[in-house]
């Protein structure tokens, strides 16, 4: 089978740049392996909400509708709103096809499924960035009695048993789980690593609404200091509820979460943690006000008509933090591994993979392989791509450098080698 473009996802990011291709008249299809979304059905849990606000929620052609503008999408209307895009815009999309292998050609690339071999002049790899759960190898210590899950695979507190929970990381994942557990009723413990706190509303409107008006949101990936560690940084402390309320490490306490240190180790089913807590809350409520300073100086400067400034509490830790805990002792029933996410390219037979076997890219043109393009990265070409409104101006780029690459091809006596500017 051949096409001109084979986008390998059918999340939010490989529909947008499907829209994007139908826009140029370039043929391609769209292969996923489940569902359209198929992520937001299989692999969340049962309460989470989008971090961003429903006028945030927009892509190519389409932008939300309800009557909520203000509030958080729960999974269901994810699914509807990504769902509805694909019949939208007439997406090629062929479902339940699971791609086993992309080679390179001499004209393009090869890409194997369970379903038939399809040929392209180029592929965008929209497979997302959290298809495995990222955990780490000290849950070779935990004890056989207790129980293991990770965000892809909890999906309420009614799988638990009645015994403690210990929450590991304190991304918006973490934060949001040991929330939820402890809210059933049973003891939660929260290990806290680097973190990112923010306030859900600031000066009375959304966080989101200043980092997007101020033009945070716009920054490119070029002019990002330290480009690595901005794009692996864990999502920010915010949760989406109907009250619009802040979560962070003082609301946990405050619940009767235990906060500890950044879990090191587990021996003999004892799990040490690192004293440097107070330091890493320290680090995230400087980094946060520096946040809302840069804030309040463009409100000034705009003349913006908001409330006045203020600085949420610092974060309150324990001056003797608890440096190991006993799981068999302490009842602890199970572990969850708010860790993170990592993509999973193993199907990707092209040399374009860093030491640590990330795709090599310069905002979503991968390096030394024509005519590939990568989709769904955190700060992919902006600090707006690891939200879904990001895969508008994201696709729109790439979506015209695909055409310009396809049209160098067409002059090239050598095809295959041209290789257009990055820039947009």
């Amino acid at each position: 089978m051949d096409t001109t473009t084979v986008v390998i996802g059918a999340g939010h990011a490989g529909l947008a740049m499907s829209r994007r291709l139908t826009e140029r008249s370039i043929d391609h299809v769209v292969l996923e392996r489940g569902e359209v979304a198929n992520s937001w059905r299989t692999e969340r849990w049962d309460s989470l909400r989008l971090l961003t606000p429903n006028w945030q929620s927009r892509l190519p052609g389409m932008g939300y509708s309800g009557d909520d503008p203000d509030g958080y999408m729960r999974m269901p209307e994810v699914i509807d709103f990504i769902a509805g895009y694909a019949c939208a815009i007439a997406a090629p999309v062929q479902t339940g096809t699971t791609v086993t292998r992309v080679t390179r050609t001499a004209t393009g690339y090869e890409v194997t499924t369970d379903r038939g071999i399809w040929s392209c002049a180029t592929v965008v790899v929209a497979s997302g960035g959290s298809n495995v759960a990222d955990v780490p190898a000290v849950a070779a210590g935990v004890p056989t009695s207790v129980t293991m899950h990770t965000p892809m695979t909890y999906r309420s507190p009614d799988q638990l048993d009645q015994r403690g929970v210990l929450v590991v990381g304190a991304s918006a994942t973490g934060v949001q789980l040991a929330d939820e557990i402890r809210r059933s009723g049973r003891a939660v413990t929260i290990a806290v690593g680097e973190h990112v706190r923010l306030p859900r509303l600031y000066r009375g409107r959304d966080i989101f609404w200043w980092m997007d008006a101020e033009g945070i949101f716009d920054e490119r990936y070029d002019e990002v200091d330290d480009l690595v560690r901005a794009r692996h940084l864990p999502s920010p402390q915010l949760i989406g509820t109907s009250q619009r309320r802040s979560i962070d490490l003082n609301g946990l306490a405050a619940a009767g979460i235990q906060i500890v240190g950044r879990l090191g180790r587990i021996s003999d089913g004892v799990a040490q943690f690192s004293g440097s807590l107070a330091n890493l809350c320290t680090l995230a409520d400087l980094k946060m006000n520096r946040l809302l300073t840069r804030l309040d100086d463009w409100a000034t400067e705009t003349h913006l008509d908001v409330e006045r400034p203020y600085r949420p509490e610092p974060t309150s830790v324990p001056s003797r933090p608890i440096l190991d805990m006993d799981l068999r002792k302490r009842d602890v029933g199970t572990v969850i591994w708010a860790t993170g996410y990592r993509p999973d390219h193993s199907w990707l037979d092209v040399p374009v993979f860093d030491h640590k076997g990330r795709i090599r890219h310069d905002g979503g043109v991968v390096r030394d392989a024509p005519g590939m393009y990568l989709l769904g990265a955190n700060v992919l070409r902006r600090r707006r791509s690891s939200y879904i409104h990001g895969a508008e101006q994201d696709t729109a780029e790439l979506g015209a450098h695909l055409h310009r690459y396809l049209d160098s091809r067409a002059r090239s006596p050598r095809p295959h080698l041209a290789r257009p500017s990055v820039s947009a």
